[in-house]
């Protein structure tokens, strides 16, 4: 963001903690990594974090492949609380039981808990399991659990073709029947095996559209109970924020304008894949380090490729390739650059799955239609 301000030491880790899974989802971006890496055992990451907790990070995100293939995951687990931090999961909800819950009850696990996010991808398994082969009914019933046992879950819906036209049934599952306070939504982007089911799972600029206008009912029928960070929910208000800009100067203070500000999670966290690679996040694997050989704050403060993706801010839109003679560019942001990164090898590019000038020409109105 325009605004952002480097921390001393990464305030937050995504960790991958294994490649393992008990599913193979049509779109999961991490899978080319899951083949090609091995685990890292219990005793590197208990050393991991020991040197987080010496850096005074202050929260992890735990995650895979599958977290809960991990014998030793809830070894791990005190081993982050050790260290002073908090955590959260991220979980397919496949493997949660009444057996998996009562183990958070020892010891601090519950109370540094911050949140389990459940993936839930459609109303029924049918649709759910198009995504997600055969783990619908394992995953509701893992989230009714978390929610009847009290426990701080969430939920994550990634919109795709399967799942378009049920995504007010899978509101009315998880905010109704379910009784969830809220969830949040992304979409399939094309990487790691979504890049290679693109024609298959992600949606094209009419479905976009589409999207959008459906999130916009939910959000009327549900008001504040549906976030999103990216995808259409997120597209609306940034699609909107464009045209407003454009027609009337106003540019929004919410993110940088004009620049490649987009993306400022470089500032205050990095990611670390199962074999401990430290990355910049889990969706641009760019290798900075690896954390068995690195020290983690040598690289927070000097590497070359964090120096440069902090610096992407100062980047005139205009100066980006491919987007010079775009009359959006002083109101873009070029969004997320692990996309631009793993079709160009350069994070200095634009989105193109988010370019509201492709948009544009494909749909043939903008949001505000």
């Amino acid at each position: 963001m325009a605004g952002s301000s480097l921390t001393p030491t990464p305030h937050s880790i995504d960790i991958s903690l294994t490649g393992r899974c008990n599913l193979k989802c049509t779109y999961c971006f991490y899978a080319n990594e899951m083949t090609a890496l091995t685990d890292l055992p219990t005793d590197k990451w208990l050393a991991c974090f020991e040197e987080l907790g010496r850096l005074n990070t202050m929260e992890v995100t735990l995650s895979g492949g599958e977290a809960f293939t991990r014998r030793d995951l809830f070894e791990l687990i005190d081993g982050v609380i050790a260290n002073r931090m908090r955590y959260s999961l991220l979980s397919n909800g496949t493997l949660i039981t009444d057996q998996v819950l009562a183990r958070f009850d020892e010891g601090k696990r519950r109370q540094r808990l911050n949140s389990i996010q459940i993936s839930i991808d459609g109303s029924r398994a049918e649709i759910h399991d198009a995504s997600r082969p055969k783990s619908f009914s394992r995953a509701v019933r893992g989230l009714r659990l978390l929610k009847e046992a009290g426990f701080p879950v969430t939920v994550r819906v990634t919109i795709t073709k399967h799942n378009l036209h049920d995504l007010e049934n899978i509101a009315a599952l998880l905010l109704e029947d379910i009784g969830l306070p809220s969830f949040s939504t992304n979409d399939a982007i094309p990487m790691g095996s979504g890049c290679q089911n693109e024609a298959e799972v992600a949606l094209d600029s009419h479905e976009q559209y589409e999207a959008m206008q459906i999130v916009g009912r939910l959000l009327e029928r549900y008001p504040g109970r549906l976030n999103a960070q990216a995808g259409p929910q997120a597209k609306i208000q940034m699609y909107a924020e464009m045209e407003h800009a454009r027609r009337t100067g106003e540019k929004t203070t919410r993110w940088g304008m004009g620049r490649l500000t987009a993306c400022g999670c470089t500032f205050s966290k990095l990611a670390i894949l199962h074999d401990g690679t430290i990355v910049p996040c889990n969706m641009l694997t760019e290798r900075l380090g690896n954390i068995t050989t690195d020290s983690v704050h040598e690289i927070w403060h000097t590497h070359p490729v964090l120096t440069a993706m902090r610096q992407r801010r100062f980047i005139p839109m205009q100066d980006v390739l491919g987007c010079a003679d775009c009359e959006w560019a002083p109101y873009c942001n070029g969004s997320c650059p692990a996309l631009p990164y793993t079709l160009y090898g350069d994070f200095n590019r634009a989105n193109p799955h988010d370019c509201y000038r492709r948009f544009l020409q494909e749909v043939g109105h903008g949001v505000s239609a």
